[in-house]
This record gives structure tokens, sequence and C-alpha cells, in this order.
């Protein structure tokens, strides 16, 4: 399995980066307890304590607590006290908090970065120039927009309290990413760190106590899964934000669904690394290098598969051998270090398994034969080659130094290959012809895209993934108002509000099959989404001038289903053109932007569409409604199969005959009636369905929720109560288009 090769590593001397200060910290704190309401505390569960060992070596760094339920509480109480002071204070002064911590955080580089190394297992080079400056990037971003956030969101408020989980690959950049948006709203937080890799931060709730943060505005409670899962589940928290596996993030959207929690999921991924044959292949090597073997690639969004022409594949391969012969793994304390250790034995024996498995399954393996320490948690960076799309290394996130190897002919079988996954975080594109290169980053279908560059982030850009990778992005505009919720205006109760349609029983089979044939034409008519922003304009214009023309019939349906006043019913049909012409100048003007986010480094935000959309649509004002949901979904390029009780039927097919007159293709949008729980249903369980919206009963809701838990589908529900579909405040506007989009990112480097 290993090789040879002639170009072998530098013969550098060790550098070691000293860990004293670091060991005396330790030993004068040989147990950790629990950091709630803003002093130290022990737990009151008496649960055993987590051993954290430094995986380099096995040694024994510090006894933690394990948070039990009663401590959880503790927490969330001491959040829950603090908010509404917290959420009071000035922008301005929030972000004089933010800063002191930002600037601490700073003081404190070196000791951080070395405790990161200890206890991760991760190079001192990377904890050193990457993960703390990251930190410290993070707390200071969010400072300077804490200042902004009441003119930047004038109509949202925060959440209250935020429970977040994070993971144990960038251990402090984690909780900075976290911690520092949900500040910066006004909510208050409460952490759970992973049970690998808690010392950075308890080491931080020193500093947030330094830093004068009012006591419980952070608290920080350390265990294991059980922890976290008593934090994701407690009454007592507005807002979840995890970091982490596809599986346990799964496991998340099942416990919250129907709780009325706000929800954000960073979970895996498989992503794409394509290599074109008039790339600068020794650009790409090294993109590699930070690709999958940065941070012993466990990094959720590292280039784990290797998609590159096939008549550049073979000097590329000899390429990436020969620059992996000169890595060097070993010390992550030695500053001349590319690798060091995998978190964990757990971590170790998992990659090692699923590189066996990989094998078995037709793979040939190669490794460097580089020094490698028989102690410690090491594993040789990894190619696979010969590796089939079928392969465990083609479809599983292995979590590690590994790389598999693919080849493709054209474009267009490269994008099948980067898109032929369950997952959706991030991709590559290597290619010196610029319109090569934007159009297959165009189709990839993933939250950020990297041209000719990798792992680029920073916490204005915004991050996060679509399919089981996640939904909600973190960083920028999007990452704020993940912590933010539009206040209470003119909503009112649903009038199907009480009742409970959706149960547990099979869908019936005609119900599924009327669902399937309506997404089967959803899904062909796919050329929707890439149309421009002016057709879908000009489409909504013929479909609101239909309204127009159609005036006297609509509102005599309407008077017919429904009872209302003749007046009632023509200011019913009226708001409903008025809002049809409303998006098809939204379908211009909501396309995204472009910032330079860093030196060299232009970022274009695309406001994407999310796909096929299932909509549940309430029963009055039933028209109007109906309208405000479909049009932003067209207006973004979504297709819409939308639900409509059984007492609107005639209504359904006079908007059927409406989008057909406005010659909108077949199949971007079907009306469907019967009896909306089991169709709802079918909807959310559909694997072609992308994301469901809800606007009946909050039991339906919670039905929904769990019911696309499965594939992890983004929702949107009411939970009984909806806007005034008749008021252009509410029944309109920003929070429907941006439910109605998945923002990507696209990283283009230039000179700077």
């Amino acid at each position: 399995m290993t090789d040879t090769h002639s170009e072998t590593a530098p013969d550098y001397a060790p550098v070691h980066e000293s860990a004293e200060a670091v060991r005396r910290w330790l030993a004068e704190r040989p147990s950790f307890a629990l950091f709630i309401d803003g002093r130290w505390q022990a737990s009151h569960d008496a649960l055993p304590a987590i051993a954290s060992t430094n995986p380099a070596t096995g040694d024994l760094l510090a006894h933690i607590a394990q948070a039990g339920p009663q401590d959880v509480d503790a927490a969330v109480a001491a959040a829950r006290r603090a908010q509404p002071a917290w959420a009071a204070l000035s922008g301005a002064d929030r972000a004089r908090h933010l800063h002191r911590l930002a600037r601490l955080v700073h003081k404190h580089a070196r000791t951080l970065a070395v405790l990161e190394t200890l206890d991760n297992g991760k190079p001192i080079r990377e904890t050193r120039h990457i993960d703390i400056p990251g930190a410290v990037r993070h707390l200071t971003y969010h400072a300077n927009q804490a200042a902004l956030v009441a003119q930047t969101f004038p109509d949202h408020a925060p959440h209250g309290v935020a429970g977040q989980v994070i993971p144990w690959n960038f251990p402090l950049l984690m909780a900075s990413w976290k911690i520092a948006p949900a500040l910066a709203c006004g909510n208050t937080v409460v952490l759970k760190p992973a049970e690998y890799t808690s010392l950075t931060a308890l080491y931080l709730a020193d500093l947030v106590a330094e830093a004068g943060l009012p006591a419980g505005t952070v608290n920080i409670v350390t265990g294991a899964g059980d922890t976290g899962a008593a934090l994701v589940a407690h009454p007592g928290v507005d807002k979840v934000a995890f970091t982490g596996s596809t599986e346990v993030g799964r496991a998340i959207r099942r416990a919250t669904a129907g709780s009325g929690k706000a929800l954000t999921l960073e979970l895996g991924g498989k992503s794409p690394f394509i290599v074109c044959a008039d790339a600068d292949l020794d650009a790409a090597v090294e993109g590699l290098m930070s690709a999958i073997w940065f941070n012993q690639g466990e990094v959720c969004c590292a280039g784990s598969r290797l998609l590159v022409e096939e008549a550049v594949a073979e000097p590329l391969v000899a390429k990436i051998k020969a620059r992996l012969a000169r890595l060097r793994l070993g010390d992550p304390l030695d500053r001349t270090t590319d690798m060091g250790a995998l978190v964990d034995r757990v971590q170790h024996e998992r990659v090692a398994g699923l590189v066996a498995r990989a094998v078995e399954e037709g793979a040939a393996p190669w490794q460097p034969d580089i020094d490698c320490p028989a102690t410690g948690c090491f594993h040789r960076p990894t190619v696979l080659t010969d590796v089939a799309p079928a392969n465990v290394a083609a479809r599983e996130e292995i979590f590690g130094p590994v790389l598999s190897v693919l080849t493709f002919r054209t474009d267009a079988e490269a994008a099948d290959m980067a898109n032929n996954t369950r997952y959706g975080l991030a991709g590559s594109v290597w290619s010196e012809t610029g319109g090569r290169a934007l159009a297959l980053a165009r189709r990839i279908k993933a939250g950020v895209v990297w041209v000719n560059c990798t792992n680029k982030l920073d916490a204005g850009v915004p991050f996060g993934g679509v399919r089981q990778s996640g939904f909600g992005r973190e960083g920028g505009r999007e990452g704020l108002l993940a912590y933010l919720k539009r206040r209470d205006r003119q909503q009112t109760p649903d009038t199907d509000a009480e009742t409970a349609t959706l149960d547990t029983d099979a869908v019936p089979a005609g119900v599924a099959d009327a669902v399937h044939k309506a997404v089967e034409a959803a899904a062909k008519a796919a050329p929707w989404a890439q149309c421009d922003g002016r057709t879908r304009a000009a489409a909504l214009v013929r479909l609101a001038q239909a309204v127009d023309d159609r005036r006297d019939a609509l509102v005599d349906r309407l008077v017919e289903t429904t009872g209302a006043d003749r007046a009632a019913a023509r200011h019913e049909v009226e708001t409903s053109a008025a809002r049809l012409y409303a998006y098809a100048g939204h379908a211009e003007s909501h396309e995204g932007g472009a910032s330079l986010a860093q030196p060299g480094q232009t970022v274009l935000t695309l406001a994407e569409p999310v796909g096929v959309l299932g909509i549940v649509c309430p029963d009055r004002p039933p028209l109007v409604a109906l309208v405000s949901l479909l049009a932003p979904a067209l207006a973004m390029g979504n297709r819409a199969v939308l639900v409509a009780g059984p007492g609107h039927a005639a209504l359904a097919d006079d908007l059927q005959a409406l989008l057909a007159a406005a010659q909108l293709p077949q199949g971007v949008a079907t009306l469907l009636t019967g009896a909306r729980g089991p169709l709802a249903r079918a909807l959310a369980e559909h694997g072609q369905v992308d994301g469901v919206w809800c606007f009946t009963s909050a039991a339906d809701a919670a039905a929904v929720e769990a019911a696309a838990a499965d594939d992890l589908k983004r929702t949107w529900v009411s939970r009984g109560r909806s806007p005034d579909w008749l008021s252009p405040p509410a029944g309109d506007g920003a929070a429907f288009l941006d439910a109605a989009t998945a923002t990507k990112t696209l990283w283009l480097p230039h000179d700077a």
C-alpha cells in the first residue's frame, strides 16, 4: 500500500513550540467544572468526568465535567434570565463587549493555539495562522455588525436563548463562529463543545468573564452526546445551531419537529474537486493539499473527491504523489509539521476501516513512504485510484486524509459526477478558461464553490450547504438573519389551526401517485431554474394580466366558494394581481451581489432557487394566499406543487387555466386538491422535493418537519398563525424571497 518516490521530504530540523505555559495552566486545573451564569459550577448530576487526552501522544490533559439534565436546566435558565437585558442593550454596547472579547482572544492567541494543538492533534502552524485568527475575525466582524443590526433588520428581534452544539475539528473557531452572531443579534447562548476537544472553549469561558459580558450571556456545558441531546430538546431553547455529522443533524431535525425552535444545520459533505485539462496542474496540486490534507482531512468541506479530466489524470496523480512524498507527518507542536494526528482513536479506526472497505470494493490504495509516529492517532495521507462511483470512498464522508480519484471526459459528465451525492456543501473547479470554470461552478449543487482556489472562508461571507449537508447559512447577512425572527405583526390564527390533519399512517396509494406525477412533471421543468430574471418576470406579468382579464369570473368564484361579499372578493382578486406584478419586479432584482471579501478574492453571492417546492396553502383567503406563496417561488426560479383544500377544487381549476393562459412551461406549477394531510406528508417524504412550505395548522407543521427529516428538506411553516395575506407589509416581501432561495457563494481569485 505504501510507495516510494525519488523526491523525499526536506530534512528540516524540528522547531518545537513550547507548551510549558499551557501545561502549567492545565496543572492548576486538573479537572474542569461547568461555566454557568458567569461562574464555574460543579455538575449537579454527578456524572463521570470525561478524560481529555492528547491524540498525538495519548497523554491525559484534564478531566472535564459531564453536564446532565439538571445542569442543562441551570444553564438555560441563566441564559433566559440574562437575555432581556442583553437584548435591551444598544447595538453599540453589544459591539463593545464583543470587541473586548476579540481583543482578549487575540492577546491569548499563542496560548490558545498551543492548547488547541494539544487537545485536537492539528499542527501548531494551522492553529496559530488559521484557527485562532479566524476566531478573532468572527468576533470582530460580528462586533461591527452588532452596531448595525437594528437598522439592517428593522422588523426583526432576537430569538431568545440559542442552544449551540459544535464539532471537534475546529473547536475555538466553531465556538466563535456560533457565539458571535448570536450575541450580536441580542440572543444569549448555551454552548456545548465536542467531548474530545472542550479545552479551548473552557479557556474562552474565562475570557468571557474577563471581558465583562453579563452573567448568563454565555454559558458553556461540556459532555458527550446526551448533553447535546438534552440541550437541543430543552423547552427553554428558542434557536438551535448545530455543526456536525448528517446522522446527528437528522436526529436533531426530528427532535425539534413541531417545537417552534429555529434551526440551522451545517452538516457533512463529499465535496468534488474538479480539475480540467486546461488547469494549472501545479496550482491544483497545492489546492489539493489544502482541500483534503489540511487539518488531516477532518474538514466538512474537504475536497475528498478528485474529478480529473481523463487527458491529464496520469500526470496529475504523479504530481500529487510527488508532493505527498515531501509532506511531513508528525509532532503537531513542531512548526515544520504539515499534518498532525487524527482527533481520537475512535476516529482513526473509522478512517482506517473505510479505507479498507474501499480497497475491498476495488480501489487501489497508495501512501507515501514518509515517517509516521508509531504511537498516537496518525494516519498517512492516502490516495485511492480506480474508484468506481458506487465505491464507499466516492459516497461516504471519510473525514480523514483520504483522496478518491475519479475521471471524466466532458464537462457535462463532470457536473453529473459532482452532483452524484446526497451532500451539497462545497466544491472546487480548476480551469484556466474563466467561462468554463464559471459554467461548471454554477452547475455544481452546493452552497459554496471555489474557482481556482479552495477552503476560502470569511466571517462576512455566507457558508452552508444544500441537500443532506444541511440548511441555513453562517456568516454575512444570512448568518445574522439566522439568529433573528420577524416581529409578530398582523398575524392571525389560521381557520383550521386546531385541526390535526397529518398522522403516522401510510399515505394512500392514490395520493402518493398524484403527488409523484406532479413532482415528476416539476422535475422535468428544471430548465425554468436556468431562466434569467427577465424571463421569469415576464411570465409573472402574463399571469397577473390573466388575473386582471378574469377579474369578474374570479370574484364570482370567491363569492360562491367562500361566502364573501363582492367588495371583499374584488379586493382579494385585485391584491392577488398586484402581488404578481410586485414579484415580477423582485424576479429581476433579488439575485444576489458581489463583494471583495479578502484581498484578491471577489465573492459572488447568488440567490439560487431551492428546487421543487411543495406548498400547502391555507383555506382563507384562498386566492391571495395561494398567489402570495406561488409568486415568490416562481420569481426565484423554483417549481411548485401546491395543495389547496378540498373546498377549493373549482378555484384550483381556474388557477390552473390561468397558468396555462400565462404560458408557463408545463410542470412549473401544479395544483392538487383534496385532504391536505396526506398530500402534505407525501410531499414531505418525496425524494425529489427539495423544500416544503406549510401554512396550515401547528399539528401539520410538526408532522411536515418530522417527515422532512429523513432527507433534511428545508421547511417553512406558519405553526397555525399566518400573516395577514391582504396586507402588503405582511403578506409579501423579503421573508418570502428568502424562503424561496438557497444562497450560493462563488469565490473568484484575481490579482490583488
